[in-house]
Formats: structure tokens, C-alpha cells, sequence
């Protein structure tokens, strides 16, 4: 048996950003802070995430930067190879399936809500 789950809480570190391809697919990329207290106070984790379909469309139209946000996915590593030294490199990426807007009606005109693709 395998579990392959993370869920995070936190903002949104820029506006998303994202990019429509020919076949109809859309994805969107941003970054989420996510505060983690450790012994020596409160540290900042940041984390790259990748939304698609109709999931993508909704972070890009209700996610802007500073808006908090949970989401659920699970962890993938982008890899590619360094044009200079040839080198594999990799980068941890979270892929998202489900996003719920969260905070006060200040944070946004729009409210919270589960934008899941199920729901739609």
C-alpha cells in the first residue's frame, strides 16, 4: 500500500500564473507560504504548486497574492537536466486536486468555497 497526500494551509506567495496550451489543457503555477513552528519560533516554508483543468481556471480568476488558501494533492519531483553541466536536477511540486478558498469576505469579494473538479 502507498499514500501519497498533503494537505497545506497557507497564502499565496505571487498572483498565479498561467498558460493555456493548444490542445485545451490549462495549468496554473504559484507559490504557497506555509508557517511551521519549530523550536526556535516560527519558520516559513515555501512551496511550488501545479493546478490543471478547471481547478487552474478557478485559482486564476479567484487567487491573487496574500490570499490564504488550503489545498489537498500530492507530491511529485520535476526533473530535468542542467544545460551547463549536464547535471539531473529535480524540484518538489505539489500537485493539486483540491482547492478551498479560505479567509474573511475582506480577503476577497468572492468568499471561500471548495473548488474541486468534482464540484463542477
Amino acid at each position: 500500500m502507498s499514500i501519497n497526500v498533503v494537505t497545506l494551509i497557507g497564502r499565496v506567495g505571487g498572483d498565479p500564473s498561467l498558460t493555456y496550451f493548444d490542445s485545451g489543457k490549462v495549468v496554473c503555477k504559484l507559490t504557497l507560504a506555509v508557517n511551521r513552528r519549530t523550536r526556535d519560533g516560527e519558520h516559513t516554508d515555501w512551496f511550488n504548486l501545479e493546478l490543471w483543468g478547471k481547478t487552474a481556471e478557478i485559482a486564476g480568476n479567484y487567487v491573487t497574492k496574500g490570499r490564504q488558501i488550503a489545498v489537498k494533492g500530492s507530491l511529485k519531483f520535476d526533473r530535468w537536466s542542467d544545460r551547463n553541466s549536464g547535471t539531473t536536477r529535480s524540484s518538489p511540486v505539489i500537485q493539486v486536486d483540491q482547492l478551498d478558498l479560505l479567509g474573511s469576505k475582506r480577503d476577497s469579494e468572492g468568499g471561500g468555497g471548495d473548488f474541486s473538479p468534482e464540484n463542477f
